[in-house]
């Protein structure tokens, strides 16, 4: 297998964190980059990931603060994107800002079966 980031958004949402941790757990991730408001910095993972902290903002700022804090984070070609959790304007500003790096995306969720690529 090659390179595989996970990059996961953190965000309300009642039970969305579970399937971010069980992504998070069940996957064999080079590096794990969790994004998401000052409440998310409470969720909590043994294994090793940065937390960026992202405002609620206009799509366009969001988009640009997340292009500028991921910006030389990202070191593979693609990544594998959880937006189980969060609303539609911080999934849009995450998708451009990394459609922006340019950086592909592969949708990625737990099931009964395991990880997989949407």
């Amino acid at each position: 297998m090659y390179f595989m980031e996970l990059v996961a958004l953190l965000s309300s949402g009642k039970g969305t964190w579970g399937q971010v941790s069980g992504l998070i757990r069940h996957g064999e991730w080079d590096s794990i980059i969790l994004l998401g408001d000052s409440f998310a910095k409470k969720f909590s993972i043994e294994k090793p990931h940065e937390f960026i902290e992202i405002k609620d903002d206009s799509i366009v700022n969001m988009k640009k603060e997340i292009l500028k804090k991921l910006k030389n984070k990202i070191k593979g070609t693609e990544v594998a994107l959880s937006i189980a959790s969060g609303n539609g304007k911080e999934h849009m500003a995450l998708i451009s800002a990394l459609l922006s790096l340019p950086v592909g995306i592969r949708f990625t969720a737990l099931t009964k079966e395991g990880i997989i690529f949407l």
